[in-house]
């Protein structure tokens, strides 16, 4: 069943949420495939090109048929528009760049998980005042760990992520992790351009389950 709680839940365990983006479809779902099987429960698949549409349903398709237990998320949604057409192809949750109040509202009435992008208190209060309740820090390079310090206590009830600037190394993840973070986005510097490309999927699968390994660690 899929609920808000559940979808926070399954994200906060792993620690990590990778995102990526690939316009060939075929590449787009072994990226998928290879994420399942390095341990991964959660991805978010951005919406950042023309295909992205008719990918993420072939995902969608791939995912029921081999990946139980795997949310597909996707991101990079900036209109009302957009997340209806994305609900209906069966979007588990759904994550901005920034701070829509009508896609909080659509999306909360449905039970589906909502995740906006913010970058300073005023867009998080009113996020939280829509009934948000999972909070995407971003972009995460410009206002570092030391941000997320500052602002901590003002928020208990809500959770966080950095998207953006997060490192694959230990130093960096555990500076977010020590500020407060409940899991770190993850894009470029784990599933990078060059990667996709070449398709080192064999590096992707060893790097993403380095990190998970790692974020286990720091979590002690």
């Amino acid at each position: 069943m899929r609920t808000i709680q559940n979808s926070i839940d399954v994200i906060v365990k792993q620690g990590m949420l990778p995102l990526y983006f690939n316009a060939d479809e075929s590449k787009s779902i072994t990226i998928l495939r290879t994420l399942y099987n390095a341990g991964i429960r959660a991805v978010e698949y951005t919406s950042r090109g023309p295909e992205a549409l008719s990918n993420f349903k072939k995902m969608v398709k791939v995912r029921n048929a081999e990946m139980p237990g795997m949310l597909l998320g996707i991101g990079t949604i900036k209109n009302l528009a957009q997340a209806e057409t994305y609900y209906l192809t069966g979007a588990d949750f759904f994550i901005s760049p920034g701070f829509v109040p009508e896609i909080a509202s659509f999306l909360i009435s449905k039970e589906v998980l909502y995740t906006p992008g913010c970058m300073t208190p005023t867009e998080i209060i009113a996020a939280e005042n829509a009934g948000v309740k999972f909070i995407k820090l971003f972009p995460g390079n410009i206002l570092g760990p030391d941000f997320m310090s500052g602002i901590k206590d003002v928020f208990p009830n809500l959770i966080f992520m950095p998207t953006g600037g997060v490192d694959t190394t230990r130093e960096s993840i555990q500076t977010w992790f020590n500020a407060g973070v409940s899991a770190v986005g993850m894009g470029s510097k784990l599933i990078s351009k060059e990667v996709m490309e070449y398709g080192a999927y064999d590096t992707i699968e060893k790097e993403t389950k380095r990190v998970l390994d790692l974020i286990e660690a720091i979590r002690g």
